[in-house]
């Protein structure tokens, strides 16, 4: 096997627990909140990077896409004053995760999980004194397959309704009307058909 080979299947199989950084200086361009890197390996979806800037500042980032040795990575912070050939943006391995307490009961966070409401500070995500960390994207997605067919139909007595998109017990519609006849008639005419079923 050749030494490329090795090298790659060391990387997939690399313990981020041990080893959770990989650097790179190799930003090819700009677009926006966007930073394009190339000649990386193995960064995943979702994945938090931080970019050193020149002038010392370290902005926050997350993975967008990964499409073979190309990573789209969105900036939090913003691009200004980043500059393709000085940037350097290491890849931590890891999701966003943000520290779960009692005492974020009523606080208001941007989506980095830092608090926004001039409240105390919690203690930014790398400098926690906590361990109970919860990833933002835990779980998994919601599955439309795995529900329960719905079995009740309402009849609403509007046939434009009943034929062309039926309502099932429980289920949310939108309910639309012509300009001079008001929504809240229609929707009075749905709920009493509604209710006479």
């Amino acid at each position: 096997m050749g030494t490329t080979f090795k090298i790659n299947c060391k990387a997939a199989l690399r313990d981020y627990t041990l080893h959770p950084r990989i650097s790179y200086q190799t930003v090819t361009s700009i677009s926006g909140p966007l930073v394009v890197l190339d000649k990386v390996k193995f960064s995943r979806y979702n994945e938090i990077v931080h970019l050193y800037l020149e002038n010392g500042d370290v902005r926050m980032g997350q993975v967008l896409e990964s499409r073979g040795t190309t990573a789209i990575v969105q900036v939090f912070e913003g691009t200004s004053s980043i500059g393709v050939q000085s940037t350097r943006v290491e890849f931590s391995g890891k999701s966003l995760r943000i520290p779960v307490s009692e005492d974020m009961q009523g606080r208001i966070f941007d989506g980095s999980g830092k608090p926004i409401d001039n409240g105390p500070p919690m203690g930014f995500i790398f400098e926690l004194q906590t361990t109970d960390l919860e990833d933002v994207h835990a779980g998994s997605p919601i599955n439309p397959y795995s529900r329960i067919y719905p079995q009740e139909m309402i009849q609403t007595g509007i046939s434009a309704i009943d034929t062309m998109s039926s309502i099932a017990r429980g289920q949310k519609l939108p309910i639309f009307s012509v300009n001079k006849y008001s929504h809240n008639a229609a929707a009075n005419v749905s709920v009493g058909c509604w209710a006479s079923t």
